[in-house]
């Protein structure tokens, strides 16, 4: 199986982003949608990233519009409307599948890693967290009712801050 750290991501514009940076970072990703009745949780995303980033959280947006067409934007629509309504500053990638054949690399790793509910790797709904550890193992799956502020505490053990 592939590591955590030999994954790679498209940003926008066709940038590619390795996960090799990523090398003894918390890293906390999130399939993200700018339409959702979860969307407010961008705010307490962005929260976390602020205060945590220089102790070592990296969270990863990634857009998707599978789920009832809430994401419909292209890749710059999705950013403006990050940053103007949620000042969102952390890394977020083009827009992709979370399910399905042209489902991401990250996304089929993560759901392998740690599957839902009853084994289920589908992704449910938008706002489906993963909590990785320093060392790139997939630490906890998180439903899209959690709200990230609830996952500050296993941010600092992890971070051991």
């Amino acid at each position: 199986m592939v590591s955590f750290y030999e994954l790679k991501a498209e940003k926008p514009k066709g940038q590619e982003y390795t996960f090799d940076q990523l090398k003894g970072k918390v890293v906390l990703v999130v399939n993200t949608a700018s339409k959702c009745g979860f969307t407010p949780q961008f705010e307490e995303l962005e929260k976390l990233h602020k205060e945590y980033a220089e102790k070592g959280l990296v969270v990863l947006g990634f857009p998707c519009n599978q789920f009832a067409n809430q994401d419909p934007a292209d890749d710059e629509g999705i950013g403006a409307f990050c940053q103007k309504n949620y000042g969102v500053s952390f890394d977020v990638m083009a827009k992709s599948d979370v399910n399905g054949g042209n489902t991401n690399e990250v996304f089929k790793f993560l759901k392998a890693a740690k599957p839902g509910l009853l084994g289920t790797q589908g992704i449910k709904w938008n706002f489906t967290k993963f909590l990785i550890a320093k060392d790139g193992t997939v630490v906890e799956r998180y439903a899209p009712t959690v709200k990230p502020s609830s996952i500050e505490p296993k941010v600092k053990e992890l971070l051991g801050a």
